[in-house]
């Protein structure tokens, strides 16, 4: 990978971690009027409902679960129609566990909690099991979901736009 879009990066600090790869962080006009200069980043406006910037890989974290599904499949779609024919996005997010065995109880309780915090603050945001992010993956186009790692309340999931 040389290059990745990151979806709502804020001031691009998790870009700037790896000057190695060239970072494209694309945020609100507000939030990148403020965002500093960095090694290997370059700051660019908009807004992720409109369109977001071409790339073969394209970075979100902790956006999806702000939004409903409605929200989530435009931009999921507009990620789809930037990425080259094998481009994907990567989605780190908390995935609501299917068992709530002594592994993920506390897993779930965690991710539960995060819900309720969701449901207060956003509109429509809430946690996703995978299955409810296979499917908006695939209304959204891609044609294959992937979980790459979980760690504590982390998951990584790589959405492909080709398999």
């Amino acid at each position: 990978m040389t290059e990745i879009i990151d979806v709502a990066g804020g001031t691009g600090a998790t870009l700037a971690k790896y000057p190695q790869i060239k970072g494209i962080n694309f945020d609100l006009p507000h939030v990148i009027k403020n965002a500093a200069p960095l090694p290997g980043v370059e700051h660019i406006e908009g807004d992720m409902f409109e369109s977001v910037p071409k790339g073969a890989v394209t970075f979100m974290k902790w956006i999806l679960h702000d939004w409903s599904n409605e929200h989530c499949l435009k931009l999921l779609r507009n990620c789809w129609n930037t990425l080259p024919e094998f481009g994907k996005v990567v989605i780190v997010e908390s995935v609501v566990p299917k068992y709530t065995n002594t592994g993920s109880s506390s897993k779930l309780s965690n991710v539960m909690g995060d819900d309720m915090v969701l449901l207060a603050l956003y509109q429509g945001g809430k946690e996703r099991s995978l299955k409810e992010f296979e499917a908006l993956a695939k209304q959204s186009g891609f044609a294959a979901v992937e979980l790459i790692c979980n760690a504590a309340t982390y998951s990584v999931l790589e959405f492909h736009k080709k398999e």
